[in-house]
């Protein structure tokens, strides 16, 4: 049975494989590093195809679709020490950072994901 997209993104965010992607707001939060995941996940070379896309827009178009929206993050801090350093490291590299948030998408609340339905 093939996964459905937040699935997927859940995989991305719990394994180590991807350094474009991870979990902010101390897991209530997806970060993307947008330029690093375009090579890292939607690149050509990319052998483990995880979405049927190589563009960035059909992944916010899927983020959108399953009820995530996109939050501004200058003006707040990371909880944590790891995943502050790895904020400033990629927005020293003038990276865009995207946030999304779904409150059915928590890494605290794993059986919500159940919930997280297409619109």
């Amino acid at each position: 049975l093939p996964l459905c997209f937040p699935e997927k993104l859940w995989k991305m965010l719990e394994s180590d494989q991807f350094r474009s992607i991870w979990w902010s707001e101390g897991g209530k939060c997806v970060a993307i590093n947008k330029d690093l995941f375009e090579v890292e996940v939607l690149g050509r070379g990319v052998c483990q195809r995880v979405f049927n896309t190589q563009h960035i827009r059909s992944v916010i178009r899927q983020l959108n679709l399953y009820g995530f929206t996109k939050v501004q993050r200058d003006f707040q801090r990371s909880a944590s020490l790891p995943e502050f350093l790895s904020e400033e490291a990629a927005a020293s590299a003038h990276n865009q950072i995207l946030y999304y948030y779904n409150p059915s998408f928590n890494r605290a609340h794993p059986w919500l994901l159940g919930t997280c339905k297409r619109r």
